[in-house]
């Protein structure tokens, strides 16, 4: 069985975070969300897989390499257009072959693993298999009706729901899936469509099982659905705890866990947490608190007299000054620099 995780989307509700790095290579809890689809991948066993990215891509090459790192091979597929799923799936053909596959979105966070997926559709011996689970607003998602345990439509946005179970990024394709494809026309998105394609399969007598999963899930596709995945990775990475890499220097600050740090970071006389994730090579002195943030790398803050959380700080930024603001909230881009006035006011 190979893996396939698609990568090249161009993650616009990202910005400016996703103008200097593909959104797949963000970090949730100082990882890259692409590194936890490869290990789920790894999991079940599947050790030969293929990233589709678009041409400019080629800092996921340079971040993922060979594979060789997680004992996999990876195969680096382009997608030039952003045709959608199923033009994504199909232009993988040459590299999967004939061979069953288990299908990601590469900003995808799944905290299940992947383990009842493969179970289910081996059990079933089934053409295809999807990941389904409840949703509060079925009209954002490819919906699944479901009727006496058995698939039997896949709708994508629809208007009328007839389900809240939703498609969530996670699938199980046998070769019949590239038939499919193959009759497929751009939908009113311009898009070829992956749920129209388990439809067409489904239209056709395949037999597309699925599974429902209760965990936690989230594509990492906004400022505060990183944020959201960054809490989750953390709890469960650390719990309540701290955790600081090697060469950091933490010297009179209080520590509300959970809170990574990364290696060679300079941090003093601060209250940082709950929620806080530390690249590598941040510095930060005198700040009051720091709650639920994103620091990216070689990013540094300074003399902060309130509580900054559901923050993102971008790689190299500089953020320095007092006010007499309580609270606040600050997305910096990459190399960005705010500097407040020391007699305080509202400038930003």
């Amino acid at each position: 069985m190979k893996g396939l995780i698609l990568c090249a989307g161009r993650g616009t509700r990202l910005h400016p975070f996703s103008y200097s790095q593909p959104k797949t290579l963000l970090p949730v809890a100082n990882q890259p969300v692409l590194f936890y689809c490869i290990r789920k991948l790894i999991e079940v066993g599947v050790r030969d897989i293929g990233i589709v990215i678009h041409p400019s891509q080629v800092q996921i090459s340079g971040y993922v390499g060979d594979g060789s790192q997680f004992g996999v091979t990876i195969t680096y597929i382009e997608q030039e257009s952003p045709l959608g799923i199923a033009h994504a799936v199909n232009i993988s053909q040459p590299f999967l072959q004939d061979e069953p596959f288990i299908l990601l979105l590469g900003d995808n966070l799944l905290m299940d693993s992947l383990h009842n997926l493969v179970r289910r559709f081996q059990d079933n011996r089934a053409d295809g298999i999807v990941m389904l689970s409840e949703v509060e607003k079925p009209q954002d998602y490819g919906i699944a009706e479901v009727h006496e345990g058995r698939l039997i439509s896949v709708v994508e946005k629809p208007v009328v729901p007839k389900s809240n179970l939703a498609v969530i990024g996670a699938y199980l394709f046998t070769r019949p899936i590239f038939e499919a494809i193959a009759s497929l026309s751009p939908s009113s998105r311009g898009e070829y469509e992956i749920t129209d394609a388990i439809q067409t399969m489904i239209d056709r007598g395949s037999f597309i099982a699925h599974t429902t999963t209760n965990g936690k899930y989230t594509d990492v596709g906004t400022i505060e659905r990183w944020l959201e995945a960054n809490r989750w990775m953390l709890s469960r990475e650390l719990g309540e705890k701290l955790a600081i890499g090697e060469g950091s220097v933490v010297q009179h600050c209080e520590i509300v866990g959970p809170v990574l740090i990364g290696k060679g970071c300079h941090i003093e006389n601060c209250r940082l947490g709950p929620y806080v994730s530390i690249q590598d090579g941040v510095q930060i002195s005198n700040c009051t608190h720091i709650e639920n943030s994103i620091l990216l790398e070689n990013s540094s803050i300074h003399d902060v007299s309130w509580q900054m959380k559901d923050s993102v700080f971008g790689r190299e930024s500089f953020f320095k000054g007092s006010s007499d603001r309580k609270a606040s909230m600050f997305i910096l881009s990459d190399k960005s620099s705010i500097q407040l006035p020391s007699t305080g006011g509202d400038s930003e």
